[in-house]
């Protein structure tokens, strides 16, 4: 009888930065040889395994496969679904990886093994996550994916990993909102930037971006001609950052142009 996925699996998904630097050409090398051949579950599933703990990885991926196409009915059917989904993701194709696990849930979304689906998922948009000079949809979609993780599973440890990944994922948002704002700045274009640097000590004000985001409101409020705002941004800066280099800048700003303002 199959039984939920392996619980070492589940222990190597919570390493999944370090599993995913696993050679993927090995499965390229060596995947001419998962053509349909019948032959019995047990069989077929214990080949698949024996693929992946080699690492070979598309080629796991492509027997697990197997396993369903061949034995549609059987209960091994629904734990190759998720086999094949994490032997993918090991592989970096990460586009079916994300099919495979949603299909596994679209199929049994009250199974017992959901959490690990879900966390899977997520964890495919997270590592596709590119640098800040580049869209940010990616990102937004590890975020909303990492949060459906924490919201539906609070108690997990996958939760628990989520959770810690939705602080980078958040510092990484606001870096891109930060590269906004002062490409605004640099142009000139200080209400665009006033707005930009507002969203990050609104929506991600617990990131490394805070501080910085705060002397630029101070800069785009004395720019945009409202020194009371520029001096309250320098008084959040300094009752919670007083000995960043961003303060001691703010101050300076603040002494020489809007001194004696008080904060509206």
């Amino acid at each position: 009888m199959a039984t939920s996925v392996p619980t070492r699996l589940v222990s190597a998904a919570l390493i999944a930065a370090s599993l995913a630097t696993l050679p993927a050409c090995a499965g390229r090398t060596e995947g001419k040889d998962v053509a349909y051949v019948a032959r019995d579950v047990e069989s077929l599933y214990a080949e698949a395994q024996r693929r992946l703990d080699r690492g070979n990885t598309v080629q796991a991926a492509a027997l697990f496969d197997e396993v369903e196409r061949q034995h549609p009915y059987s209960p091994w059917a629904r734990r190759a679904q998720l086999m094949s989904a994490f032997s993918y993701y090991i592989a970096r194709d990460y586009n079916k990886s994300i099919q495979n696990a949603q299909r596994f849930l679209s199929i049994h979304p009250g199974n017992k093994d959901a959490p690990y689906a879900y966390y899977l998922i997520a964890l495919c948009y997270y590592e596709q996550i590119s640098d800040v000079n580049r869209d940010q949809k990616i990102t937004e979609q590890a975020q909303t994916a990492l949060r459906e993780v924490n919201r539906r599973f609070p108690q997990s440890e996958y939760a628990a990993d989520a959770r810690l990944k939705l602080d980078l994922v958040n510092d990484h948002l606001a870096g891109k909102e930060m590269e906004i704002g002062r490409h605004y700045e640099r142009m000139g274009m200080w209400l665009a930037a006033d707005i930009r640097f507002r969203n990050v000590i609104e929506k991600f004000d617990t990131t490394s971006h805070t501080p910085e985001a705060l002397f630029r409101l101070t800069e785009s409020s004395l720019a945009l001609g409202i020194p009371e705002e520029a001096v309250k941004y320098a008084s959040v800066l300094g009752a919670n950052y007083p000995g960043s280099k961003w303060y001691e800048k703010a101050y300076k700003l603040v002494q020489k142009h809007a001194e004696g303002v008080t904060a509206s």
